[in-house]
C-alpha cells in the first residue's frame, strides 16, 4: 500500500520545494559546465559576483528583474484564472507602442512625472487591447488561449516593424525608431538608492519603473486574494462548473482577466522604452515575455514569490553576461541552456520531488502522532 500524501505546510510548498527544484537544476548546470572544460564552482562564483558583487552589478540585475516581475504578474493572473497567456511578448512590445506615443506627444511640454502616469496608462491599455482579441476569441468561439495568444506575438512583431519602418521613424533616419524622448520622457534613475547604501555606480539603467513593479505586484495580490474579482477568477480556475453554477459569467471573467494580464504586459515597456533606451526601437522585449512563464511557475504565480524569482533571472542575466566574458568557453548560449534548466525544473517538472516530500511529512506526522499516543498512555 503506498504512503499516503501530506498537505504540506506553506513554508514547504512555496519555499522549501522551489528551493529544491533550483538547487537540482544548478546542480545538473554544473555538470554541464563540466563537460565544457570548466571549474563549475569558479563559474557559480563569477555568476554571482557579476550580479551582486558591486553597485553597478547589482543596479542591472535589478533593471532586469523589473520587466520579468511585469511579464511573470501578467502570466500569474492569467493561471489563476486557468489561461495559460503566453502572449506577453507581443502584449508588451504594443505597450511599448503606447508608451511611445505618449512621449513623443507630450515630452516637450509636459514634466516627467506628468508624462509617467500618461504614459503608465497608454503601455496599459496598449497592451490589454492586445489581449483582448485571443480573449475575445477564448470566450465567445472557443479558440485555444494559447495558440492566439503565440500568433498574436508574431503578430504584434510584425505590426510594430511596419510601424518603426513606415510611420514613426524621423524623416532621413535609417536606424526603425522613434526619435529620442526629451527629459519629459525619461524616467529619473533610482541609483541613488543604492549608492545611499554604500555602492558606486557609474552608469545603470535601473529607474523608477521599479517601485511602479514592486506597486503592480501588491495589486496583484489584492486584486486575486481580497477582492470578489480575484474569488471568481480564482473559482473559475479551479472549476469552470462550479463558477458557472454560481452565477459566475464565463465569457466576462475570461476577458476581464486576460485584459489585466495584458495590462500587465504591456506596462513592462516603461522599463527598458522610457526607463532606458529613451525611444522606441526594435525587439526591446527580448524575450522577456517568455522569461515571465518562467518567473511565474517558480514564484508558484503569487506576487510574493513572483519578485524573487524574477531577481533570480535578473541576476542570470546580468552574471550570465559577466560569466561569459571571464569564462570564453561558456557561450551566451550555454547561459541560456542554465536558463533553460531552472525553467526545466522550477516549471515543467515542478511536481517532481513533491510526492516523495508529501510522503515525508506524513511519514514524520505520523510518528508524531504515536508518540503523543504513547505519551498519554504513559501518563
Amino acid at each position: 500500500m503506498s504512503a499516503p500524501y501530506a498537505k504540506l505546510p506553506a513554508w514547504a510548498d512555496y519555499g522549501l520545494i522551489p528551493l529544491i527544484n533550483l538547487a537540482v537544476a544548478f546542480l545538473v548546470a554544473g555538470l554541464v559546465v563540466m563537460l565544457v572544460g570548466e571549474n563549475p564552482i569558479r563559474a557559480a562564483v563569477i555568476l554571482v559576483d557579476g550580479a551582486l558583487g558591486r553597485g553597478q552589478n547589482i543596479a542591472y540585475t535589478l533593471y532586469y528583474a523589473t520587466s520579468f516581475i511585469f511579464t511573470g504578474l501578467a502570466v500569474a493572473v492569467a493561471f489563476h484564472c486557468s489561461l495559460f497567456n503566453i502572449g506577453g511578448e507581443g502584449q508588451a512590445y504594443v505597450g511599448g507602442l503606447g508608451v511611445a506615443l505618449v512621449c513623443l506627444a507630450f515630452d516637450s511640454i509636459l514634466p516627467w512625472w506628468i508624462v509617467f502616469p500618461l504614459a503608465v496608462v497608454g503601455a496599459a491599455v496598449f497592451g490589454a487591447a492586445w489581449a483582448f482579441i485571443p480573449a475575445y476569441f477564448q470566450a465567445k468561439r472557443g479558440s485555444h488561449i494559447v495558440i492566439t495568444t503565440i500568433m498574436f506575438n508574431f503578430i504584434a512583431a510584425s505590426l510594430m516593424v511596419y510601424l518603426l519602418v513606415n510611420v514613426l521613424k524621423p524623416a532621413g533616419a535609417q536606424a526603425p525608431q522613434t526619435r529620442n524622448f526629451l527629459e519629459g520622457g525619461q524616467l529619473p534613475k533610482l541609483n541613488w538608492m543604492l549608492e545611499a547604501m554604500g555602492f558606486t555606480i557609474r552608469s545603470a539603467p535601473f529607474n523608477l519603473s521599479f517601485l511602479l513593479a514592486l506597486a503592480a505586484a501588491f495589486f496583484v495580490w489584492v486584486l486575486i486574494w481580497r477582492t470578489r474579482l480575484g474569488y471568481e477568477i480564482r473559482m473559475r480556475g479551479y472549476s469552470p462548473k462550479a463558477a458557472r453554477y454560481a452565477g459566475v459569467s464565463e465569457t466576462k471573467i475570461i476577458i476581464i482577466t486576460m485584459l489585466i494580464s495584458g495590462a500587465l504586459a504591456g506596462m513592462m515597456a516603461l522599463n527598458p522604452v522610457m526607463g532606458d533606451q529613451n525611444r522606441l526601437q526594435i525587439d526591446f522585449v527580448t524575450g522577456a515575455g517568455f522569461v515571465g512563464i518562467a518567473v511565474a511557475l517558480m514564484g508558484r504565480s503569487h506576487p510574493a514569490g513572483i519578485v524573487p524569482a524574477a531577481i533570480l533571472f535578473g541576476m542570470l542575466y546580468q552574471g550570465g553576461a559577466e560569466l561569459a566574458f571571464e569564462m570564453p568557453n561558456i557561450s551566451r548560449d550555454m547561459i541560456v541552456i542554465i536558463q533553460g534548466l531552472v525553467i526545466l525544473f522550477a516549471g515543467a517538472l515542478e511536481h517532481m520531488f513533491r510526492p516523495s516530500i508529501q510522503a515525508l511529512f506524513a511519514s514524520l506526522g505520523s510518528r508524531s502522532t504515536g508518540l503523543e499516543a504513547q505519551q498519554g498512555e504513559g501518563s
